[in-house]
């Protein structure tokens, strides 16, 4: 048995984080636990304020998300019984399209008191649905000028994704905009916080940010056409975006202190909850079809083109498995 043969995979869900530890010579699971969030779906009114919120908004609270690390990252080890000396790493997963604004040392705006009170400031959850009308203008001015990268999208742009819920909130509290340093997907945030370190993968920028490894982000011309003054689409996102798999760190000592773990340990870079059930379903080739269903239902398929379909909701290149 090699020195290191196992490792840690948490998945963020949208009511409560899963915990699981693997023997990764055998594939089996030794341990589970879920961690409810205290908070679950935020959308009636805000914590500690009471302030009611409109309709269709979802947020979370990112502490939920920490409690998720702090309590079930020690449980599964304990349960298992497995040295933290032998783990290989830990693996991330969330719901996505879920994105918060963030200050430049990842610290999410709704943890300041002084932004708690501003519903833009907190992380807003895949089913977030009130930037529906800006999805719809991105989307009809995308077809009026014809823009090539919608075709990689099914011919529609959806309200759960990055720049609608960014262009809400640089339409509707430009405070917060201009404060944040960056607009983030969770999962990307959550190994930000573990590692310390700002590490943003290619699957989310490719399916819910409209990027390409090719083309990258759509024109700022397009931006501008759709929202006049909204003309630098990488501002908040960036432009630099790692591959699924990549070390995104180790973990931060304060980290690996609360979680009882040692600092060594690697982290990679974060996925998509649906999709790390395709290798977890043994798949590594074209030619399976796999559904999930949750919360939502995914229908997941790889292959060497990139096949553009009506109805679709992304193509990306290396978006599940590399290569594909």
């Amino acid at each position: 048995m090699s020195e290191q043969s196992y490792a840690i995979g948490v998945d963020f869900g949208t009511e409560s984080g899963r915990t699981v530890l693997l023997d990764l010579e055998s594939g089996a699971e030794l341990a589970s636990g879920v961690v409810p969030y205290p908070h679950g779906v935020i959308d009636r009114e805000l914590p500690h304020s009471g302030e009611r919120l409109p309709p269709d908004w979802a947020l979370q609270d990112p502490a939920d998300w920490i409690l998720v690390l702090e309590d079930g990252i020690p449980y599964v080890v304990a349960e298992s019984g497995v040295d933290p000396a032998r783990l290989a790493g830990i693996g991330i997963d969330f719901t996505s399209c879920t994105v918060l604004p963030v200050a430049s040392d990842g610290t999410p705006l709704c943890r300041f008191e002084h932004w708690r009170r501003r519903p833009h400031a907190w992380p807003k959850l895949w089913k977030h649905h009130a930037a529906q009308p800006v999805a719809d203008r991105l989307t009809e001015v995308a077809l009026e000028r014809g823009e090539d990268f919608l075709s990689r999208y099914g011919g529609r742009i959806s309200s759960e994704w990055y720049f609608p819920k960014l262009i809400e909130l640089w339409l509707e509290d430009r405070e917060v905009y201009d404060e944040a340093h960056a607009f983030i997907e969770a999962t990307d945030w959550i190994v930000w916080y573990l590692t310390g370190l700002e590490r943003r993968q290619s699957c989310t920028a490719g399916y819910k940010a409209l990027w390409s490894p090719d083309d990258g982000l759509p024109p700022a011309a397009y931006f501008e056409a759709a929202y006049p003054g909204f003309d630098t689409p990488a501002e908040k996102l960036g432009r630099s975006f790692v591959a699924l798999g990549t070390l995104a760190g180790t973990l931060r000592p304060e980290v690996a202190q609360e979680i009882e773990l040692p600092e060594t340990i690697p982290v990679a870079v974060g996925n998509v909850d649906s999709f790390v059930s395709v290798p977890g379903c043994g798949v590594d080739i074209p030619g399976t079809y796999v559904t999930v269903v949750g919360t939502s239902i995914c229908d997941m398929i790889v292959d060497p083109r990139e096949v553009r379909l009506p109805g679709i909701t992304g193509v990306v290149r290396d978006g599940i498995l590399p290569g594909l």
